[in-house]
């Protein structure tokens, strides 16, 4: 990862003590700082400059935050420059359209300094990874022209790193530890095993891919993706957003990894009824990387204890999955599971 000194942040807001509270938090980091007090000013410098993150205020004079981060992402140069929200709007509504413009992250003042350092490190290590794998892969695919499917082996390996580093950022926002992630991708490559149309090329990429369903989690406000008690109906609606984001995070590259990884993160919602999201597909609408994971997460969730609730006994949490034979998962998927009982309850005892 980039050290501290060579990563440039510009800070945006009117009121100048502000700024210089969150210069004075990330400067133990020892990151290069640039600040605006308006919109246009801060539009100025990014097309000047360039920054590895922006914190961004809303509330200006001249041009407020949400039309900043709108007109960067008409920026073909800039537009991948992560910006976080760092502003006093607290409503729902204010949040919503924070990510809807394109923020990767939300903070409400005020705010804890190990929450500031902490977000800051998450988006700068993630956008930092994207790049490299992007410029890794640009690298590899050019000699890959020229040595053939050797170098496209390595960008597979290349692939399967990233996804690990991605994941490492995704643990250190999120509820869901190492070993929830490693059981749901040894479950999936199990239920894999045993669909009869998918090979054993598809098992390896699903058991690579799983591990980024939740990827998208981490544009989430901490006070909602940790919040101990039942979400409002406002909370959940943003809580579904990770879905959508999660494809967008991966949804630029064009190797088999990656794009099964993206459209894992966007279907692993989906329920065979119709009735899930992000957009509502119904039975075999839904990838069946997409209805494989969604069984897996589900089995190993239910059986684990989280923050927000007890872990079920194995039995019951078997139970539940064949109630939801053909509403939720997809049938067929069940019949797999309820026939090798055996082999995903060793995967969860692990």
């Amino acid at each position: 990862m980039k050290s501290g000194k060579d990563t440039s942040i510009l800070i945006v807001d009117d009121i100048s003590e502000n700024i210089q509270v969150a210069m004075n938090i990330l400067r133990e980091e020892n990151y290069t700082f640039s600040f605006a007090n308006d919109g246009e000013e801060a539009l100025v410098l990014i097309k000047q400059e360039k920054f590895d993150l922006i914190l961004l205020d809303i509330m200006m004079p001249k041009l407020n935050g949400f039309d900043v981060c709108q007109q960067l992402s008409l920026m073909p140069d800039k537009k991948d420059t992560p910006v976080i929200f760092l502003t006093a709007k607290s409503d729902v509504d204010a949040i919503a359209k924070g990510f809807d413009v394109g923020g990767v992250d939300y903070i409400i003042k005020p705010f804890h300094a190990c929450e500031l350092l902490a977000r800051v490190k998450t988006h700068l290590d993630l956008s930092f990874t994207k790049k490299l794998l992007a410029q890794k892969n640009a690298e590899l695919a050019l000699k890959a022209d020229l040595q053939g499917k050797r170098l496209l082996r390595e960008v597979e390996e290349n692939q399967r790193e990233m996804i690990y580093v991605l994941m490492e950022v995704m643990e250190s926002t999120s509820d869901e530890t190492g070993k929830h992630i490693k059981r749901v991708a040894e479950s999936s490559k199990l239920l894999a095993h045993y669909t009869d149309y998918l090979t054993e090329d598809d098992e390896v990429v699903i058991f690579h891919a799983a591990p980024m369903h939740d990827i998208g989690k981490i544009a989430i406000p901490k006070e909602i993706l940790h919040k101990p008690g039942k979400l409002t109906p406002e909370e959940f609606a943003i809580m579904q957003t990770h879905a959508e984001k999660g494809k967008d995070y991966l949804k630029n590259s064009k190797r088999k990894l990656l794009t099964a990884a993206a459209i894992i993160a966007h279907e692993h919602h989906e329920k065979w009824d119709g009735t899930g999201y992000p957009r509502g597909l119904k039975g075999n609408e839904i990838h069946i990387f997409g209805r494989i994971v969604a069984l897996a997460d589900v089995f190993d969730a239910l059986t684990h204890k989280r923050q927000y609730k007890h872990a079920w006994t194995i039995d019951e949490a078997v139970e539940h999955i064949k109630s939801l034979s053909g509403i939720q998962f997809d049938p067929s998927l069940v019949n797999i599971f309820v026939e090798h009982l055996p082999e995903f309850i060793a995967i969860i005892k692990e």
